[in-house]
């Protein structure tokens, strides 16, 4: 079994697929056992399992420098 990915709220994530709207770039605005993200381009909103999410990740493209805020 594969380690877990380091992934936190904030970050800009691209999926392997496309979004129906055309965009492939995602902000992470949940994280725990589901992970919900945010289409860049249209706003649209989705939940997906945590093992499925990091199965689609292709490329993190930003992350959050300091997620704890401190």
């Amino acid at each position: 079994m594969a380690l877990p990915k380091d992934l936190h709220v904030g970050d800009i994530v691209k999926l392997k697929k496309k979004h129906p709207c055309g965009s492939d770039e995602w902000e992470i605005l949940r994280v725990g056992m589901d992970i919900r993200i945010k289409c860049l381009k249209c706003g649209r909103m989705v939940l997906m399992p945590r093992a499925k999410f990091e199965k689609s990740i292709k490329k993190i493209l930003k992350t959050v420098e300091n997620p704890s805020g401190q």
